[in-house]
């Protein structure tokens, strides 16, 4: 692993340097107080707690909170995969989410398809064409490990 990827997964890994960007460039994510719990260069997971301001009418996360939570999951993967290459554009182009059960706690997702997300990357880089990868997040209710949401996101990479 390069220094820089090594540096730049250390800034991910800090909570507050993480709060301060969510601040600045995600308000959503912060409003709704998304976190991330851990990232690594293979595995992504954040988490979102189940409180008034994620809470839909109907007693439970909203879905748009809980889609935002899973596709940091797997951005992060993306943006730690090019932290240390040419500069490439990055962008979600298509989503589907199967909402499996009503999340009432706190939800964590986990993505673990870094190594794929490398790969794409690196071919975009090699070819100069535009790729695309699809990728899914899976969200486990942390109070009894029941799945409550499947996201599939599918992210397209160009280098520029």
């Amino acid at each position: 692993m390069s220094a820089l990827r090594h540096a730049f997964l250390q800034n991910l890994n800090n909570p507050f340097k993480m709060k301060w960007y969510f601040l600045q460039k995600l308000p959503s994510l912060f409003f709704w107080g998304v976190q991330i719990k851990s990232v690594t260069s293979e595995r992504g997971q954040t988490r979102i707690p189940f409180r008034w301001r994620t809470q839909n009418p109907f007693r439970s996360t909203y879905f748009a909170a809980q889609c935002g939570a899973a596709e940091l999951s797997t951005g992060l993967l993306a943006m730690t995969a090019l932290s240390d290459q040419v500069p490439c554009s990055m962008l979600i182009v298509g989503m589907e989410a199967t909402f499996v059960k009503k999340a009432t706690s706190w939800v964590t997702f986990t993505c673990e398809e870094g190594a794929a997300i490398q790969a794409c990357i690196q071919k975009a880089i090699e070819t100069n064409e535009p790729q695309s990868i699809t990728v899914t997040s899976t969200g486990i209710q942390e109070d009894n490990g029941a799945v409550v949401a499947k996201m599939t996101f599918i992210w397209s990479f160009k280098r520029k």
